[in-house]
């Protein structure tokens, strides 16, 4: 067996809400180590939206979700895939046994399933009590959960480990005001996750793709900042794309950073769906609250522009509940 590590974000831009950086492992035989899990998964997966509600849809997010498709491909689709995930614990460390995943029907157990190490109490905005799912029929997420874990135990593709990390603004502005950049927010992040992928139970050789972070081209110091156990050796550095060997640790660990890796890495397509699909749970909350105590306000998604709309409408607010702006406004 080999693993097949995929990991992408979703709300880099934003200048409102978190965040979310996903990481998802899955154990498959050797031989579908770099095959096409599209092909592999095609009699429960399709690429594309809307086809057929019992399959599940993993493409880039932004082609699953918009304002104005909604969310009940993205949300059917990732609660799917998370409920149709193995069920049966490993024997040899792998999470599929975690009671944490026994229901998903409320924000709160899904952050504390997927992202145990949160510190969403710290946010006024908070509460975790929304109701899952939101926009797909439960049947319909019953129904295609069913068919992806039956496909993909038939193919003995086993989705074992889904991590995300979620930093709202206090983190993000400590961050970028620490290292001067908003880019080290990202390499922070993927550092957190790469540091628990590799020591995933078995010691089976890995593989991590990684969407690749703006024009950057260059991760060896990021990478062996994240593992100082291991010796990282540059193959490749370039636009199409940076790759690595890893040496010196139980296993042999290879990283590959490409750009659009969610259009060609199905991997990296699911980490990216379930990055959004929790911002934007994440950002249902956060313009509910802000709605409370701002009648008539608009709902925001927290990009540049209408955030600015958004956070002059509730500046009163937030000096009302004695909330820093800092709190609230990522700087960057």
């Amino acid at each position: 067996m080999a693993w097949r590590i995929g990991i992408d974000e979703a709300g880099y831009g934003p200048n409102l809400g978190p965040l979310v950086m996903t990481a998802v492992a899955c154990r498959v035989p050797e031989e579908l180590a770099a095959g096409s899990l599209w092909k592999v998964l095609r009699s429960s997966v399709q690429k594309a939206a809307g086809r057929s509600a019992t399959k599940v849809a993993v493409d880039d997010s932004k082609k699953i979700y918009s304002t104005a498709r909604g969310l009940e491909a993205l949300e059917r689709s990732v609660l799917a895939v998370l409920h149709g995930r193995d069920s049966e614990p490993d024997g040899d460390g792998a999470e599929a046994g975690n009671s944490a995943w026994s229901s998903l029907d409320q924000l709160t157990h899904l952050v504390a399933a997927i992202c145990p190490s949160h510190d969403l109490a710290s946010e006024s905005w908070y509460r975790g009590a929304l109701p899952l799912p939101v926009a797909a029929e439960r049947g319909d997420v019953a129904e295609a959960a069913d068919r992806f874990g039956a496909c993909c135990r038939a193919a003995a593709v086993r989705w074992c480990w889904f991590r995300s990390v979620i930093l709202c603004a206090p983190r993000f502005n400590a961050m970028v005001e620490r290292w001067g950049s908003k880019g080290a927010v990202l390499g922070i992040a993927l550092a957190e996750l790469l540091q628990e992928v590799v020591a995933l139970p078995p010691d089976e050789p890995m593989h991590v793709v990684v969407d690749k972070h703006g024009g950057r081209n260059h991760y060896q110091p990021l990478l062996q900042d994240a593992l100082p156990g291991g010796w990282v050796l540059p193959l490749e550095e370039g636009m199409d794309a940076s790759t690595y060997d890893v040496w010196g640790l139980s296993r042999p660990v290879r990283l590959t950073f490409v750009p659009r890796g969610d259009a060609g890495h199905f991997e990296v397509a699911l980490a990216s769906m379930i990055s959004k699909y929790l911002r934007e749970t994440l950002m249902t909350e956060f313009n509910q609250f802000w709605q409370e105590h701002v009648p008539g306000l608009t709902p925001t998604a927290g990009y540049p522009g209408d955030s600015r709309r958004f956070f002059t409408a509730i500046v009163p607010a937030l000096e009302r509940l004695g909330i820093a702006a800092e709190h609230v406004w990522r700087e960057r």
